[in-house]
């Protein structure tokens, strides 16, 4: 037997305010801002959590060799843990409101393999990367006076120009710099090798088919497939999200971009910003192509998940106008039902 449909309101009532402001937020022509502005804080929080143990790690250090800090202050491991925070907060807060791609790699995947939107997907990369750069500036306004304090004993040392574009500088906390001595050929390989690990965990998470990965566990399996990367390979030199890279970039630039040699990162930032989305595009067709197929069961789970995001009564109200049943859509045959995906694909169709 068919659980009811139970919303919110019936459940728990909002105030007058709020049942105003949705009804305005849930029209067609509003909501896709509200979309790309869950976008924006989903990469926001991943960027935030990770960028400020990043800083810890390399401020640290320049504090300690100092004599003025001791030792231990930052860890990868703790950069990891960092980015796996970041991660789930952003699936748990966001997802919910945008389908969580949080990467544009993976609007470009969907594009290729779930009929998302070209234009959708172009307006979440946008808020994307708008996400990151706001969150690489408040950690950097936030940290202010360690990064003057840091700067001048680099510069009283001598240091300061050599080490400012290198992963061990400044700037490198925010933008990705080819480490010295680390040849671009092995940089792609393993940014392209990483990202593939991360994307087949990724898209393992979105095949409502995968049992073992209900709704409820796939921000972690993506959060773990993140911060394993990070853990094994951040040394060689790891992005894995292109509106990390270009956001913290530009930020960098933002800030020291007048002075230093290259502070745009010269060849290599094509090789950090751009590979993990052919990296991505081959994880997902090395999973739809080996790994899934038509023919399996949705798991329960994932079916009430769909239920929940297809009974929205948006959903309901857009089928109204345009002649569609507007019933649950457990009464629907299966030729109504819509497709139940993390992209809000329904909703994306008519955006």
């Amino acid at each position: 037997m068919a659980l009811p449909i139970v919303y919110r309101s019936d459940f728990q009532p909002r105030l007058s305010v709020f049942k105003t402001w949705e009804r305005q937020r849930n029209r067609r022509e509003v909501h896709w801002f509200m979309e790309c502005f869950a976008e924006a804080l989903g990469v926001f929080f991943y960027v935030y959590a990770g960028v400020g143990s990043q800083t810890s790690w390399v401020t640290g250090n320049i504090l300690v060799e100092a004599g003025l800090a001791p030792t231990g202050l930052s860890s990868i491991l703790q950069i990891g843990f960092g980015y796996t925070g970041g991660i789930l907060l952003a699936l748990g807060v966001c997802a919910g409101t945008s389908g969580g791609h949080f990467n544009p790699c993976v609007s470009i995947a969907s594009i290729v393999f779930k009929g998302f939107p070209p234009l959708k997907a172009l307006r979440y990369i946008i808020a994307q990367i708008l996400g990151a750069y706001i969150a690489c500036l408040l950690v950097y306004t936030q940290y202010k006076i360690t990064f003057e304090e840091c700067t001048a004993i680099l510069t009283k040392a001598g240091k300061f120009e050599a080490l400012q574009y290198t992963p061990n500088g400044l700037a490198g906390i925010f933008g990705f710099y080819l480490l010295p001595g680390q040849t671009k050929g092995l940089a792609f390989l393993n940014e392209f090798v990483s990202a593939t690990f991360v994307g087949l965990a990724i898209w393992a998470s979105l095949d409502s088919s995968n049992a073992l990965i209900p709704p409820t566990v796939a921000p972690f399996m993506v959060a773990i497939a993140y911060g394993t990367a990070i853990w094994g390979f951040s040394l060689p030199g790891l992005v894995a999200n292109s509106a990390r890279d270009i956001g913290g970039r530009l930020m960098a630039m933002t800030i020291w971009g007048s002075g230093g040699d290259d502070p745009a990162g010269g060849a290599y930032s094509a090789i950090s910003a751009l590979t993990n989305i052919p990296a991505m595009l081959f994880a997902a067709f090395l999973y739809e192509f080996f790994l899934t197929d038509s023919d399996r069961v949705v798991s329960h789970a994932a079916y009430e998940f769909g239920i929940a995001h297809a009974n929205h009564r948006r959903h309901l109200e857009l089928r109204c106008r345009e002649g569609l049943p507007q019933d649950d859509v457990e009464a629907q045959t299966p030729f109504e039902k819509p497709t139940f995906t993390y992209e809000h694909f329904e909703t994306a169709k008519r955006a």
